[in-house]
């Protein structure tokens, strides 16, 4: 990160800007690529041996995801970025043979990307069973419509396919209802409408608004196991490695804060030698470290073969990390006074990444709702904690190593959620 990616970061961004095309994968992007994979740090967060994954467990890979975190470009370097790492462990999971042979191993060798569609405009997404997308068969096809946005990846070229969540069976009970399904993006029918920045930021990896109209593919695109179960079981690891990566944005922020406080002066004194600044950067280090326990108790807890399996602390370090992101990210601006609000700096758009992280996979609201729940249960009927909830229909190889969280899908009462 310090000798081939940070030092890269203002090239990556210039060969964006002079292409013209703000969703492209830049010639230093491939270069980084081949040398990471070359030095065998290509698909970090894969916990697959057998597809190539260096098989970490989550204690194990949390040091490494928050130190790719450490820049926007990071994780896309070692094959590790969102929605693609999580996109790895569905089809793993989830995949027929055929559907691995066709789509997993040109993921995991960097061929392709995907995204993953399940957010949508029309309904409150933080409560997932409320999605309205319609999956029917007709004979040995399945025909889909919908409209799905913040489909993370969708306007890049290199973009060949995507695992839609929708609605299949809708007089089942909750869980069963749902089904997940690949697409590929050249079927007719799919269509990306248009793109959604971030604050303004059009993020090389895009978020893509996409209008799926009586769009046919085989039945035998379904992934395996429930929709709603196999989808959740996909966001639980993905919420940790994003309060992962928020920790590594919040220590670059630490280090960008000390270094220009350390080098200006006003009123004929360091800004470093003033009160109120020494107390942002020990609040900073209070708070990272605070996070960063916590986030290591969640990655172990998710890797006991036996009892927790991570969900509540997953769901803590979830509104804890961005939080201490953006806080350490605003004293950091708020250091360097107008510098910290342009693109001279890498803090602005760590920012708005950050502010991304209190609502995407679940908003801060749901996790703090299910949290209060649980320890209400916990103190008032401690005996309904020692019963476990059943693990809901899953894919082969579901409750390996680092994806247990399907066992979250058995409360009825939207525990789920989390």
């Amino acid at each position: 990160m310090d000798q081939e990616v940070i030092p890269n970061e203002e090239r990556y961004r210039q060969e964006i800007a002079d292409s013209g095309n703000p969703f492209c994968r830049p010639p230093v992007m491939e270069e980084l690529r081949t040398k990471a994979r070359r030095a065998g740090l290509w698909n970090l967060a894969l916990q697959h041996p057998e597809w190539g994954g260096l098989g970490l467990s989550n204690v194990e890979y949390a040091p490494v995801c928050e130190e790719t975190g450490r820049s926007m470009m990071g994780p896309e370097v070692f094959n590790c970025h969102p929605p693609d790492s999580g996109n790895m462990s569905t089809l793993a999971d989830c995949g027929s043979s055929a559907q691995q042979e066709q789509w997993l191993i040109p993921l995991i060798d960097g061929e392709i990307c995907t995204c993953f569609s399940m957010t949508e405009p029309d309904v409150a997404s933080s409560d997932a069973h409320n999605i309205s997308a319609r999956i029917e068969r007709d004979g040995d096809e399945l025909v889909i419509n919908a409209r799905k946005w913040f489909s993370t990846g969708a306007a890049r070229e290199s973009c060949k396919v995507c695992i839609f969540v929708g609605v299949i069976d809708p007089d089942a009970k909750p869980f069963p209802r749902q089904a997940m399904v690949l697409i590929p993006l050249d079927t007719p029918g799919v269509e990306v409408v248009r793109t959604l920045s971030i604050f303004g930021y059009q993020q090389p990896i895009s978020h893509g608004e996409i209008e799926f109209t009586d769009v046919r593919v085989p039945a035998d695109n379904l992934l395996q196991g429930d929709g709603f179960g196999a989808s959740q079981a996909r966001l639980s690891p993905g919420r940790i490695h994003h309060s992962m990566r928020a920790i590594g944005m919040a220590e670059r922020a630490l280090t960008i804060m000390c270094e220009r406080v350390a080098s200006r002066e006003t009123f004929g004194t360091r800004l470093a030698d003033q009160g109120v600044v020494r107390e942002w950067i020990a609040r900073s280090r209070i708070e990272i470290e605070q996070a960063r326990l916590l986030t290591l108790k969640a990655a172990w807890a998710m890797d006991q073969p036996e009892g927790s399996d991570g969900r509540r602390e997953i769901a803590a370090v979830k509104v804890v990390a961005p939080q201490v992101a953006l806080d350490v990210l605003d004293r950091a601006i708020q250091a360097h006074g107008a510098a910290g609000l342009s693109q001279d700096t890498a803090l602005a758009e760590f920012w708005a990444q950050a502010r991304t992280l209190r609502i995407l996979d679940g908003p801060d609201e749901v996790h703090i709702r299910s949290l209060g729940r649980w320890e209400l249960r916990s103190q008032l009927e401690p005996s309904r904690e020692e019963v476990k909830p059943e693990p809901a229909a899953s894919g082969e190889g579901s409750e390996e190593k680092g994806h247990r969280p399907l066992r979250s899908v058995g409360s009825q009462q939207g525990d789920a959620l989390l």
